[in-house]
């Protein structure tokens, strides 16, 4: 199986722990992409139209997309049940909590690419406002959700961690530790787990 993926791509990144936690991550080879808004990539639009990563091609050339897919994929491969419940009630709260987080995620991205893409003069400040309150109340949705926080580790988590670390990543400034002592707590013990700390994005 080959991973398109990105250091920075906290997409890619909840992949690469799924990898490691399930055990199949020798099974990878990751394969160095990049997307930029507004620049084509007619070798990558072959692989996805929507130019996203990562990735995930299997071995016979099919095509796995979007990274909750994936993950489901890699849980499965793994005798299922590691990460996302098999079934019943606490599997449709897992994939709504992790819907949740790849919202904010998606959000956030929005935001940097707002700020660092878009040229000047032509930013929507209440635009960018407007989903950055979407990541921002997300996270508190997570603060007052101590299940969450103490379970064994599912992809809630995994894409709990994805989003506190790109918002390290991406906006160090915005201060989530001092407004969500718990989230950070959280991520504090999360960073023990190798396949957390191995996949910490670059110094921007």
């Amino acid at each position: 199986m080959k991973l398109t993926f990105s250091p920075a791509s906290p997409f890619a990144r909840k992949v690469r722990i799924a990898a490691i936690e399930t055990g199949l991550i020798d099974r990878i080879e990751f394969v160095p992409s990049a997307v930029v808004p507004g620049q084509a990539n007619e070798e990558y639009s072959r692989i996805t139209p929507l130019k996203k990563l990562p990735v995930l091609i299997l071995d016979n050339g099919d095509v796995i997309l979007d990274s909750y897919v994936i993950t489901e994929y890699l849980d499965e491969l793994a005798g299922g049940g590691k990460l996302i419940p098999a079934s019943g009630p606490t599997r449709w709260q897992v994939k709504t909590d992790h819907s949740l987080l790849q919202g904010m995620l998606d959000s956030m991205l929005l935001c940097r690419y707002e700020k660092m893409v878009r040229p000047q003069g032509l930013q929507w400040q209440a635009w960018s406002d407007d989903h950055w309150n979407r990541a921002w109340t997300g996270m508190a949705r997570f603060e007052n959700k101590p299940d969450v926080l103490s379970r064994p580790l599912d992809i809630v988590q995994i894409g709990l961690v994805c989003v506190l670390g790109y918002a390290d990543f991406r906006f160090a400034d915005c201060g989530w530790r001092k407004a969500y002592p718990k989230l950070d707590a959280f991520h504090q013990k999360m960073l023990e787990r190798p396949s957390v700390k191995i996949s910490v994005p670059p110094a921007a």
